[in-house]
């Protein structure tokens, strides 16, 4: 059976995501993203509570965000200027944090910045007294069903990409850091609660995602965040992780994992005992060449610092693109985050050594 792959995407003005890729990719395709500073400082957007709330609030912001990245960055072919479809969209609701304003917790807004929550609101038996069935109907679940309906009376299809995150980033949002003290003292119980983290991101995905597909809008994956890995033994990580990650990866047709900027050297034996992995991202200090001889068939990506593309020299820069290229090629460049500071200059040019780089295959 042929993996189905996934590519990076990042949603304008949104957290990076994934999407189906359509066998048209190049071989050193670049995903670009900017921090909401860059929108809020350029277009006047506001990140504010509305924002996430008010599909046609959202769709007017994204609209002026998109005329913007089309001045600045004409060269990029994936911002559709004759189209709004991707306007009205779920994409960058609650930025990280859906699952964790499913269960409750509080988010602190901005209006230059993503939403965060201000501590961990749980513990990990309050997690194992949680009410499924309650949880899934609760008042976040019908906002959202309230948005797609406004989305779905204005563009016909419901366009948009949640950020599920993963198990570990789940739990350890809603619980701190005691989710590791916990893994030690508490094994059986953390087993529990990452079953029905499991089980709740499974559920509250395909519940979206099934309106989303009856839309017009055809989706069925779910790629993990696996942002807290590098705080965990692989060991720690097969017995904890893996787990739910192949569970989730059975429910869904196509599957990916990120893993953040870290060194994923340590991981990539494990997560390629997973089912059906089609895509999956790391640092560049990871073993690239590893990397690709254990994922043949994902589409492979490499997650850029915006730091080093803002202060690296042109050199330094393009010595890292050339590796990527000559190592782990096709892949994707995962740009984002880009600062508001960094000159459009900059990003151009990253854009287009990279293209060079895509035409010498």
């Amino acid at each position: 059976m042929t993996t189905l792959q996934l590519r990076n995407h990042i949603p304008i003005a949104g957290p990076a995501r994934r999407e189906a890729a359509d066998g048209t990719e190049a071989p050193m395709r670049v995903s670009l993203g900017f921090e909401p500073a860059w929108f809020h400082t350029r277009c006047g957007v506001e990140f504010d509570e509305r924002w996430h709330t008010d599909p046609v609030y959202r769709h007017d912001s994204l609209v002026a965000c998109k005329r913007e990245l089309k001045r600045a960055f004409p060269s990029i072919d994936y911002w559709d200027a004759l189209s709004d479809a991707d306007m009205w969209t779920l994409s960058g609701v609650y930025g990280a944090y859906v699952v964790a304003r499913l269960f409750g917790a509080e988010l602190i807004y901005g209006v230059d910045r993503w939403p965060t929550p201000p501590r961990p609101m749980f513990t990990l038996d309050d997690l194992n007294r949680i009410d499924i069935e309650k949880l899934l109907s609760n008042e976040l679940v019908a906002d959202l069903q309230r948005q797609m309906g406004v989305i779905e009376r204005e563009s016909g299809r419901i366009h948009g990409y949640l950020n599920w995150q993963g198990v570990l980033n789940n739990a350890f949002i809603l619980i701190g850091q005691d989710i590791f003290t916990e893994m030690v003292e508490r094994p059986a119980l953390v087993h529990r609660v990452f079953d029905f983290i499991s089980d709740v991101m499974i559920r509250f995905a395909t519940m979206i995602q099934s309106r989303q597909s009856a839309s017009g809008f055809s989706v069925d994956h779910l790629s993990v965040s696996n942002c807290t890995i590098n705080m965990m033994s692989p060991k720690f990580c097969r017995e904890f992780v893996f787990p739910y990650d192949r569970k989730i990866a059975e429910h869904f047709t196509r599957f990916g994992v990120h893993t953040c900027n870290w060194n994923a050297t340590p991981y990539l034996k494990e997560i390629a005992q997973l089912p059906n992995v089609g895509y999956i991202d790391m640092g560049i200090e990871t073993n690239l060449a590893q990397a690709k001889t254990l994922f043949p068939e994902a589409r492979r990506a490499v997650m850029y610092s915006p730091v080093k593309l803002q202060d690296a020299t042109h050199a330094e820069i393009e010595n890292d693109l050339r590796k990527i290229h000559d190592v782990l090629a096709p892949c994707d460049i995962v740009m984002a985050d880009i600062q508001v500071t960094t000159p459009d200059a900059r990003v151009n040019e990253f854009v287009e050594f990279s293209r060079i780089l895509s035409g010498s295959n």
